[in-house]
Order: C-alpha cells, then structure tokens, then sequence
C-alpha cells in the first residue's frame, strides 16, 4: 500500500442511461435508483484509493435538486474529499443531461463516508491524500470542518433526548402545526 495518494488516481466517473424501469409513476427517476448509483461510485472510488474493500458508514444529506427524467444520461463524479485513518469522505457530484437537446443539470451533491476494511473484517488504514490543487486544499479544509460539525451535531442531539422536558416542548410548540392530544 502506498502511504499517499493523489485525489486524481481515485476520481471516477459513473454514466447510465435511464430506462423506463427506473421510474415512479409520475415518470421521474426514483431518488432510490439514485442513492444507489451514487453508493457504488463512492464504494468505487474508496475503493480506489484504499486498494481493498470498503463499507459506507454514513451518507450526509442528499438533497434533489432537479429531477431526472427517463431517456437522461446520469454521471455521477466521486473523488476522496478527506482521509482519516480507515475512513475516506468521498464527495460525488451528480448531473444528467439529456441527449437531445444536450441540456444539462446538477441534480445531486452528497459525502458519503466509507471506511476501508481488512481481511480481518476489521477497520484498516488507508493512504493519505497529496493535495495538488486549491480544489483539493478546499474540499479536505470543508470535508473535516462538516466531519467536525457532524460530531457537535451528535452530541448536541444525546443531548436533546437527555434534556426532554414535556412543558418545553408543549410552550415551544406554540405556533407549530400540530395538536396536542394527551
């Protein structure tokens, strides 16, 4: 294994067609058929950089922000965004474009957080990443400030189970849409 590795020799790109059997009953992608495309590209491109076999761990949000329509190419860019010891942030970035009138758009960005493991089945180091771009500084630089968000985030939530208190809740529920009916 190597110790370091540069972004670019793990970068991949996936393209699919998408079929008729791919769609919902209003004729759009399932964001389903989506989510797993952009799992193998991470697995792929984790992979990749870790020269073995690696497991999703987390996937951050995953916002649609345009449908895709059947008879779109989808093409889903994945590159490693950060290195931990064993667990790799792959950023995936999603566009479909259609064929015809060669229009395209960003559908998708997402962080899918995969940990490499070992014949063991256990967590194993990975190479470290060599930056070479301002791309690359700032993707590591804003993929360990989310990872670090993600814990104060965790913590934060333990916290709000800890601290139930139902007349909080119920003077906080004011001017929500709901009724309370205990």
């Amino acid at each position: 294994m190597q110790d370091y590795k540069t972004v670019d020799s793990s970068q991949i790109t996936l393209t699919e067609l998408m079929i008729p059997s791919y769609s919902n009953f209003g004729g759009k992608i399932h964001g389903g058929t989506i989510l797993s495309l952009m799992d193998k590209v991470a697995y792929v491109c984790a992979a990749k950089h870790s020269d073995g076999y690696c497991i999703t761990a987390s996937i951050d949000v995953v916002d649609f922000l345009a449908p895709v329509e059947v008879g779109e190419l989808v093409s889903l860019m994945a590159s490693v965004n950060y290195v931990g010891n064993s667990s790799m942030i792959i950023g995936i970035r999603v566009v479909s474009e259609n064929i015809k009138t060669h229009v395209t758009k960003h559908t998708n960005t997402s962080y899918f957080t995969m940990v490499a493991i070992g014949d063991d089945h256990k967590p194993r180091k990975v190479p470290g990443l060599i930056l070479k771009t301002d791309d690359d500084l700032r993707r590591f630089t804003q993929a360990r400030n989310r990872r670090e968000l993600k814990r104060v985030y965790r913590k934060d939530e333990v916290q709000l189970k800890v601290g139930y208190n139902k007349e909080i809740c119920v003077e906080g529920l004011k001017n929500e849409r709901c009724q309370i009916a205990f």
